[in-house]
């Protein structure tokens, strides 16, 4: 395999498995093969997505979907990632301990606070952010695993007092992209 002969749209189309034998041929680590191949200077690779507000399956709260995550892509390293996503842990630990919330962790790491609804989760998020010196959008972004089979029954999505069917779930979702920087 050569890895000159595979453009950015190639490495879209195969499966990571292709795209790390690739990289073992060319003898280089799969991140820095990957961001050659994004011809992307500035990515750093690889990027932790850390965990801070569960729900689901995974806490005892309200909230339906299960992990609210940050994405600390404005870090020039992985180390710096990580202290950037532990300031933010503990400034989210401060909010809400100041709300009087829960501060015990669920089953994945991530606080479990009943809150009114999850724009109030992803909001305390930004506010933490906020808190811990970092920018949301530029510094931090924010990612969900929605894990939506926890809270599927009878051919809808329950969540917030709401039954939706999937292209609600995928406009719910997508208000979300278009409003925070997910």
């Amino acid at each position: 395999a050569n890895k000159s002969r595979l453009g950015a749209n190639a490495i879209l189309a195969v499966s990571l498995a292709t795209a790390k034998a690739v990289a073992n041929e060319c003898q280089q680590a799969l991140h820095l093969y990957l961001a050659e191949m994004f011809n992307n200077q500035h990515l750093t690779m690889p990027v932790p997505l850390m965990n801070i507000i569960n729900g689901g399956a995974h806490a005892d709260n309200n909230l339906a979907i299960q992990e609210f995550m940050i994405v600390p892509v404005g870090a020039p390293n992985f180390h710096e990632a990580l202290r950037y996503g532990t300031e933010i842990f503990h400034a989210l630990k401060s909010i809400l301990k100041k709300q009087n919330l829960n501060t015990a962790v669920g089953d994945e790491g991530g606080f479990a606070p009943s809150l009114d609804s999850h724009a109030a989760a992803i909001e305390i998020i930004l506010e933490a952010i906020n808190r811990a010196g970092f920018q949301a959008g530029k510094d931090i972004y924010l990612a969900l695993d929605v894990a939506s089979s926890e809270f599927y029954k009878d051919g809808r999505y329950h969540l917030e007092r709401k039954a939706l069917n999937s292209a609600e779930l995928v406009e719910y979702l997508a208000n979300f992209v278009h409003q925070y920087p997910i």
